[in-house]
């Protein structure tokens, strides 16, 4: 079976990938490979942090690796808080103040579509490859759910009724720009089989 690091800190995200590639291939995070560090994200674009981080994770392992950027795209503000998405409410990667910050931007905006967008990048014997998903959607004006993280408690996604933060990891999982872009890494290394 094909092991990969996932290069990320985020437990959440771990648990997200694990339910939608159901043991396809190993997934190694970067605790269970020994690492400890906080990848930068230093970069102005989704492709150029996911490939940053999967890099770095290569350079130091020589394996093969996998990592993702995921910003919150909303229309009116421009595409903010879009790859500034985690940091976006200040440096702490505070959910609530992001979420705040967001909510306050948007006070009085009628246009409230938005779109979660995830890139991932797989470094594959040595070669780097991208995958893109896109769940579209719209923020609401106040919070509710208890599930998820980040930016789920606000985000409904076009031709459901409720939150990411009200519905299961299924329900989830059934609109997820995460899942859509490793559900296309999936395809991609069971073609290599």
């Amino acid at each position: 079976m094909l092991t990969l690091i996932f290069a990320t800190n985020n437990q959440n995200k771990v648990d997200e990938i694990r339910v939608v590639t159901k043991g396809q291939f190993n997934i190694i995070t970067l605790k269970e490979a020994g690492i400890d560090i906080d990848i930068p994200e230093p970069h102005d674009t989704l492709e150029a942090n996911a490939s940053e981080k999967s890099s770095v994770i290569h350079q130091l392992t020589r394996q093969n690796v996998f990592s993702e950027d995921t910003g919150l795209e909303v229309e009116s503000l421009n595409g903010e808080p879009g790859v500034k998405s985690a940091r976006y409410g200040g440096e702490g990667r505070d959910f609530q103040a992001n979420i705040d910050k967001l909510l306050k931007n948007l006070e009085g905006n009628k246009n409230r579509k938005a779109q979660f967008r995830t890139v991932v990048s797989l470094v594959l014997n040595e070669k780097e490859y991208l995958f893109e998903g896109i769940c579209k959607g719209h923020i609401i004006e106040e919070q509710r759910g208890g599930k998820g993280f980040g930016y789920d408690p606000i985000f409904i996604p076009d031709g459901a009724g409720k939150t990411f933060a009200e519905m299961t990891m299924e329900e989830k999982n059934s609109f997820s720009h995460r899942k859509k872009a490793i559900a296309k890494l999936t395809d991609f290394l069971g073609e290599l089989n």
